[in-house]
């Protein structure tokens, strides 16, 4: 006994299997991930070090050079590559690809931990890998008219950010922009001589008086007493009558020699959105988070917290990668359904049997479920190579079942007489080889892609998996369930339907006459193939390549830079000017910009830094004009 004669007899139990997969799949489509792209981990190592306002040069020899050295110790590093700025440097680890990124990141924390000693002292670091959740998710801006950005800034860290990071799926919330609250000491020079003092004395007087300390412990009553001595200045008060010496002859106080002013910390960076300065916070996931539930997260936690924002401020989003993932997902979806539709429409043209279409239509949905469910046993996601791979996945699906169907429906209206079910079971024997060989040829094509190397293959690794396994299943359902499901609704009275109609007799007609034309005048054929052939390899020398197509995202990130040495002040005059023109432009909604910052992190100068433009939705102008 054959195996397909095996599976006829077992008609039930595959129709039961093929039909749980597809609800485990319809089930896992709302379990799994959904994000803008795979889950990639680049081969690199991103360290940021922080050093105070530290001259480069003097940033080169005691703190960049020092952690490169340490730092190329590490097993498998590839190259190096570093910026220093003023106060700040970078250094960027390659390694070779498939590298284990989560050991590389350990193993650099590790070595900058071990020369972080002997490092300037306040020294900071921070170390990330490489992936796509180094980039905002979403993203708010903070304006007001009424509030300062030292206020702005203390609402995103200590109200907002607190908030935020609870929503499910949230690596962590960025904060750039704002001021930062001090109090500025301004010493009188002369009346500091004239006490016979220094500098020195005044900051060590101010750090020793400003200071949180445990001094010892209390046992009584079989309770124990934790003593803590809590010195830091309450007020602006205890600032300026801050002990600085005590003698025989009277104490001197800071108010003597020096006055104090309520102020903010020297501003390195500006941030603005919408014409106004501004505080913005962004929300990047982890790397198995779903963005679009990220995101919903993130809007129902702000109206949670609504009451505790301050009247007068206003929040934008102006950044929110979920809305492109879920015109993603409708376009798909649309392609789907279009692609079924189409297909439906020249099967009762071509074979007058809804019946047949029906079985055909159906395994479409059954294996992009079976897909769905393969994917997430895989640990993958919903990401725009996956969605596109079961998108051009659905003509190859659709066309496996036609085939199978149509060989099927003309044996047995060839047969006419006899069981239908008998001539299903000989149809399907003779078309699963050719079938088979089909499938095989298409999914030799695509699965080359998954061992590409570097970021080419990190990429299109998905999309091969997932357009080969929607192949393979396809093959198994038009081999397996599709002859059983026409075994059991194909009738008699579905046999005896003419073969060909009147419009696909003509269509057969014209089709058959030009062939036989064409067969007769073998030379015509190669004259028009030959210059055709030519005219693709032109085009191929011409048409243009890049690693992803040209999308409407529904906004655009601005880079600039100004002359080196441009001050702050002086670059955010000049940009003052082109985000009028932003202002005056009607399909703007939002933007932000940052100065001496980047949207992606890095090291910057003052001169340069980046907009991010969000456009209104359509209608309205393309994003290239």
């Amino acid at each position: 006994m054959s195996f397909t004669a095996w599976a006829h007899g077992h008609a039930r139990s595959i129709l039961f299997l093929f039909g749980s997969l597809a609800l485990a799949g319809a089930v896992a489509s709302f379990l799994l991930p959904v994000s803008l792209f795979p889950q990639v981990s680049f081969p690199r190592v991103r360290i940021t070090l922080d050093s105070g306002d530290r001259p480069a040069e003097q940033m080169t020899v005691e703190v960049t050079t020092p952690v490169e050295e340490a730092v190329r110790a590490i097993p498998g590093v590839r190259s190096l590559r570093s910026t220093t700025s003023r106060g700040t440097a970078e250094i960027s680890v390659n390694f070779n690809w498939g590298e284990d990124m989560v050991s590389a990141m350990l193993q650099c924390q590790s070595q900058v931990n071990k020369i972080l000693p002997s490092l300037p002292t306040g020294t900071s670091f921070e170390v990330e890998r490489m992936d796509p959740t180094v980039f905002p998710v979403i993203a708010y801006s903070l304006t007001s008219d009424s509030h300062s950005l030292i206020e702005l800034r203390d609402l995103a860290l200590y109200t907002l950010r607190p908030a935020l990071s609870t929503v499910s799926g949230v690596a962590r919330v960025g904060v750039q922009g704002g001021r930062v609250e001090e109090y500025r000491v301004t010493v009188d020079p002369d009346k500091l001589q004239s006490f016979n003092m220094t500098l020195a004395d005044v900051a060590s007087a101010l750090s020793a008086s400003n200071v949180l300390v445990a001094v010892g412990r209390l046992e009584q009553y079989d309770k124990l007493y934790l003593v803590v001595s809590d010195t830091r200045f309450k007020n602006f008060d205890e600032i300026e009558h801050t002990v600085l010496r005590s003698t025989p002859d009277g104490v001197v106080l800071l108010d003597d020699v020096a006055t104090v002013e309520h102020s903010a910390e020297p501003q390195w960076v500006r941030v603005t959105a919408d014409g106004h300065d501004a505080v913005l916070f962004q929300v990047y996931q982890q790397p198995s988070g779903n963005t679009v539930e990220i995101a919903r997260g993130i809007k129902a936690k702000l109206r949670e917290i609504r009451k505790q924002i301050p009247e007068g401020v206003k929040i934008a989003d102006w950044y929110d990668q979920s809305e492109l993932i879920i015109a993603s997902e409708h376009s798909t979806r649309d392609a789907i359904v279009i692609g079924m539709v189409l297909a439906a429409f020249v099967l009762l043209i071509f074979l007058r049997d809804w019946k047949v279409t029906l079985i055909a239509i159906l395994t479409v949905p059954a294996v992009l479920a079976a897909t769905i469910l393969l994917l997430y046993v895989l640990k993958m996601s919903f990401n725009i190579m996956t969605l596109g791979g079961m998108a051009a996945a659905v003509g190859l699906i659709i066309d496996d079942a036609i085939v199978m169907v149509e060989h099927i429906v003309r044996r047995v209206r060839a047969a006419r007489e006899g069981d239908p079910r008998a001539q299903v079971l000989s149809a399907a024997r003779e078309f699963t080889n050719p079938l088979a060989g089909s499938s095989a040829a298409t999914i030799i094509i695509f699965t080359p892609l998954a061992f590409l190397s570097g970021v080419t293959g990190a990429f299109f690794k998905a999309l091969s998996l997932t357009m080969a396994a929607s192949l393979i299943i396809s093959f198994v359902v038009a081999w397996l369930a599709v002859p059983i499901l026409c075994a059991r609704l194909l009738k008699r009275r579905d046999a005896e339907i003419e073969e060909h109609g009147a419009f696909t007799h003509r269509v057969h007609q014209v089709y058959r006459d030009n062939m036989q034309r064409l067969l007769r005048q073998p030379r015509f054929v190669i004259a028009f193939l030959v210059p055709l052939l030519l005219l693709g390899f032109i085009a191929f020398k011409n048409v243009g390549s890049g690693f992803m197509p040209i999308m409407d995202e529904g906004g655009f990130v601005l880079d600039y830079i100004s002359p080196p040495g441009t001050s702050l002040a002086e670059t955010d005059r000049l940009l003052r000017q082109v985000e009028s023109i932003l202002q005056e432009t009607p399909e703007v909604q939002t933007y932000s910009r940052r100065t001496g910052l980047q949207l992606g992190g890095g090291v910057t100068e003052a001169n340069i830094g980046d907009f991010f433009v969000r456009l209104k939705p359509f209608p309205r102008r393309g994003i290239e004009e």
